[in-house]
């Protein structure tokens, strides 16, 4: 079925769409869309020709009218398919410690194989999938000198598309049997990027995973634990990802530094030694004016947030907009019980204790979540105070980086167990009655002592995290807490 061109009507419905709906329902829309393969654009929040032809496109796919009119039953249909596509791969967004960048990464593909000489690597089991970040600094090394360089078809690598946009470049092409994309970005000689190379036989997977991940991409989220500048070696190739293919298994690696673009030397490195369902159709956009996260306390439906996102609310929406039948409030220490009737996912083990000063950390949540833009986000820091503001024994201060759609979610250790809660940093601010700013390395959780002396008081049966449990990767305590960490809204507020 052809589509319909955009024309003076696609011009009226473009200035409806963006007149009449919120930015974060426009951005969502464009993000479902990337997963469903209908659109490879810029996460805006401006509908015009390319979003327009998206939505038609997936509507002429589906046997719907191609008019560009969201209605109830494509909404459904969109979100059914998006949801799909995305938990095919289990992206979170990842905080990479080692080169400061923020990295969508599909978790349910890859497994992490710990820092390189330049950044860090993700590859699948079966080396189908390989994910690399990658930091230059300190070298001499320009954005453009690696992107003429990168640019530069060679016998064992060929170059589709490159486009160097001044402070950043992308390139895509293929390499073998895999097809790759890079992206990088610079802040002086600061040089950040990322890499993606997939089998063609997991294209169907990976190609709406690296349309959202090049959008989500932040290169410069964070500072790097330390500077990233590899020793030379002796020898020289013409590609900072150069692969070498033997029975479809990657044999080396290469990073580069060099001060004349003209000139590049290369360098080897050696080579380094693991659904959401979908969501209930539902009758309406809701209307919301607060959103945060929450986490699965108990088998029979009680959910952990925070106080200030669900008091004052008409109702509240858990998850797959379930509606929470019950709610229970201590507005003095932040706290809140949700309470629903349908499956919310396993239970989160409670830890009795607070954690060490200095433990690695996760915060998990939904920043800044739109109704569409649903992605879990994962940030990695560390207990940095066992401490609040003022010496307020009820908080913990904590380096992870998080936002307000935080609040609520859990922080957990590297063996899965809930050690706080997360409170937004400004919430913490007004809660403490502060009046200055605070470094943006300096965030809040609710103690887990005060967490569960709530849950106490209100008999809910927590289960107690065990607390000789081993320490694991990034990703796979992440992957052993995500599905019980959900989205709550407050409709009505």
């Amino acid at each position: 079925m052809a589509t319909p061109s955009f024309g003076a009507q696609g011009s009226q419905l473009a200035v409806a769409y963006n007149d009449q709906t919120d930015l974060d329902f426009r951005k969502g829309l464009q993000i479902r869309l990337s997963w469903t393969g209908d659109y490879a654009g810029a996460y805006d929040g401006q509908i015009a020709a390319s979003s327009l032809r998206a939505i038609r496109d997936f509507q002429a796919r589906h046997g719907m009218v191609a008019d560009g009119v969201i209605d109830e039953a494509m909404l459904r249909l969109l979100i059914q398919k998006s949801d799909g596509a995305e938990a095919a791969t289990g992206m979170a967004l990842i905080d990479d410690a080692v080169t400061g960048q923020r990295v969508p990464l599909p978790m349910r593909l890859v497994e992490d194989l710990g820092p390189t000489d330049v950044g860090h690597l993700w590859r699948a089991a079966d080396k189908t999938v390989e994910i690399e970040t990658v930091r230059i600094a300190g070298t001499g090394q320009t954005l453009r000198g690696l992107f003429d360089v990168l640019s530069t078809p060679t016998p064992d690598r060929s170059v589709a598309n490159a486009e160097f946009g001044g402070e950043w470049f992308t390139l895509d092409g293929n390499a073998g049997d895999h097809d790759y994309v890079m992206r990088f970005s610079a802040k002086g000689g600061d040089l950040r990027g990322f890499s993606v190379s997939y089998a063609k036989d997991r294209a169907k997977v990976m190609r709406p995973y690296v349309a959202v991940a090049g959008n989500l991409f932040e290169p410069f989220a964070g500072e790097p634990q330390a500077p990233l500048v590899a020793s030379r070696e002796p020898n020289a190739f013409s590609a900072l990802l150069a692969r070498s293919h033997t029975n479809g298994a990657f044999e080396s690696r290469y990073a580069m530094a060099s001060v004349d673009p003209k000139q590049p030397n290369l360098f080897e490195m050696p080579s380094p030694a693991p659904a959401k369902a979908a969501p209930a159709p539902v009758a309406q956009k809701p209307e919301f004016d607060m959103a945060g996260s929450g986490f699965v306390v108990s088998d029979d439906g009680w959910l952990l947030t925070n106080a200030h996102v669900v008091r004052a609310c008409t109702s509240v929406l858990v998850g797959e907009q379930q509606v929470a039948t019950k709610t229970i409030l201590d507005t003095d220490n932040d706290l809140a019980l949700v309470k629903v009737d349908g499956a919310v996912g396993e239970p989160l083990a409670m830890s009795v204790t607070k954690p060490r000063l200095g433990e690695d950390v996760l915060a998990l949540g939904y920043p800044l979540r739109s109704i569409l833009a649903d992605s879990l986000n994962v940030t990695r820091g560390n207990v940095s105070s066992l401490l609040g503001l003022a010496n307020d024994e009820r908080y913990l201060q904590i380096s992870a980086p998080v936002q307000p759609g935080n609040s609520g979610g859990p922080l957990v250790d590297l063996a899965g167990r809930v050690v706080g809660v997360v409170t937004a940093k400004l919430n913490a601010v007004a809660v403490a009655d502060a009046t200055g700013d605070i470094p943006q390395s300096i965030n809040f959780a609710v103690r887990p002592d005060a967490a569960v002396a709530f849950l106490d008081r209100n008999a809910v049966a927590y289960e107690t995290a065990d607390a000789s449990l081993p320490l694991e990767s990034v990703p796979d305590a992440t992957a052993a807490v995500k599905d019980s960490v959900l989205p709550i809204i407050c409709v009505g507020r």
